[in-house]
């Protein structure tokens, strides 16, 4: 018995300082690694965030040009054909935009560095001849392929490719559009409903805060709207619960008609200059119908408008989704976040109008349970709303952003966005939104 115990005890005593240094070996490599994506954080906020600053500073002028050449517009079908050549000259007609970038993350699919300039060009000269889109869907793209062109130079392997392509996305959203936190989480969440990559979260919020930090070093503005809201009682909530679920009505049919008009302005018109003339010359006719330059451009001057008047014209919403589906769907360039957020805008400050509750509130949450409906990602929706308008409004959002969640269904503007898990029931159903 006693010379059981003594091999038992020989046993452990040799086992424990293997466990001992097989944990701190295990230490030094988390370690290791942990430096490792700091570093690379912080170039990658660096060179993304400086890549976006320019960006911002090309966007703003060609906006200020729109404004203060209105004749600009008549040249949009020629910018049309710009845009088309410059595509066919990179060899990259079939350009999936976002669409590409989701399905990287899911599959390793490359990234292409000469989305880049493709993408900056392209947009910034969609927005200088009156174009109805956005900017930060732009800024992902940009973003991404800049991040995987770091991932390669580095020589990462594929998964870490991936967290690259993430963080690259996060910098360039936060420079352009100011709200750090939500640039963060978005990149994050939109890949995956249901499931976030971790992994790429320390990645994600330090290149985020460096872009971020830097583009305010240089100067860049970004817009905010803080919202005062009134007490949260039954009948607020009950009518912040009314807006959300239209909102998430219109989500899907702001989803629908971008994706019905694309596919028919491709099954119709097959020749992308032919295809792209056509919608410049459709913009330009519905400008003038309208008689309004407000649904032009990326529209963030009319967004402000309505915190500030508090009215708008009814089918102002509806008018911009028209717009950008005519837009992006004719090979023109942009986004889809900053129309989303005008559509939300309009549409709050019409229920404000027509209800009496309070406009500024009704405008916000109008703006983020549209964006949440639209890219479903609850999470970023949320502090999107934190960053555009403070905090003081909480309770409302985030039961608005929860309804609209929910409500919106499966569908989403990017079509490689995976659906891991029900938003029902606790279930794995792996579908695309659609």
């Amino acid at each position: 018995m006693n010379q059981t115990n003594e091999n038992v005890n020989a046993t452990i005593n040799n086992t424990q300082p293997q466990d001992y240094r097989r944990t701190i070996v295990h230490n030094l490599h988390r370690l290791r690694s942990g430096i490792k994506w700091i570093l690379i954080a912080i170039v990658t906020g660096i060179v993304v965030g400086s890549v976006g600053i320019a960006f911002s500073y090309a966007m703003s002028w060609a906006t200020a040009s729109q404004r203060t050449y209105p004749w600009l517009l008549f040249f949009l079908p020629i910018a049309g054909i710009l845009i088309v050549s410059w595509y066919y000259l990179f060899h990259d007609k079939h350009d999936q935009g976002t669409n590409l970038v989701i399905a990287a993350i899911h599959s390793g699919e490359e990234v292409p560095l000469k989305m880049a300039p493709l993408i900056f060009v392209t947009t910034v000269l969609t927005h200088l001849c009156g174009g109805s889109a956005g900017r930060e869907g732009a800024a992902l793209q940009l973003g991404a392929s800049i991040g995987n062109w770091i991932g390669k130079v580095c020589h990462f392997n594929e998964n870490d490719k991936r967290v690259m392509i993430m963080c690259g996305m996060s910098a360039c959203f936060s420079a352009l559009f100011g709200t750090p936190m939500a640039a963060a989480i978005f990149s994050m969440e939109v890949v995956s409903v249901g499931v976030m990559y971790y992994a790429a979260l320390v990645p994600c919020v330090i290149a985020s805060f460096v872009a971020h930090s830097l583009a305010a070093m240089c100067g860049v503005a970004w817009e905010t709207f803080p919202v005062v809201p009134p007490a949260f009682t039954i009948s607020s909530a009950c009518l912040t619960g009314i807006l959300a679920i239209l909102c998430a009505c219109l989500s899907v049919l702001f989803c629908e008609i971008l994706h019905r008009t694309a596919h028919f302005f491709r099954e119709h018109i097959s020749n992308h200059y032919l295809r792209t003339i056509t919608g410049g010359l459709l913009i330009i006719g519905l400008t003038l119908l309208v008689g309004s330059r407000d649904y032009n451009g990326a529209g963030m001057q009319v967004i402000a408008r309505c915190f500030e008047t508090g009215q708008i014209f009814p089918g102002a919403f509806l008018l911009k989704m028209i717009f950008t589906a005519i837009t992006l769907g004719c090979c023109y360039k942009g986004g889809e976040i900053v129309p989303t957020f005008y559509v939300g805008a309009t549409f709050g400050c019409l229920f404000a109008m027509i209800t009496g509750f309070d406009a500024p509130l009704c405008i916000a949450v109008g703006m983020g349970s549209l964006f949440c409906g639209v890219t479903n990602s609850p999470i970023a929706s949320l502090l999107i709303c934190f960053e555009l308008f403070g905090y003081d409004g909480m309770p409302f959002y985030l039961l608005a952003i929860a309804l609209s969640y929910m409500l919106s269904g499966y569908h989403g503007l990017y079509s490689t966005q995976k659906i891991l898990y029900s938003k029902f029931k606790t279930t794995y159903i792996d579908r695309k939104a659609r």
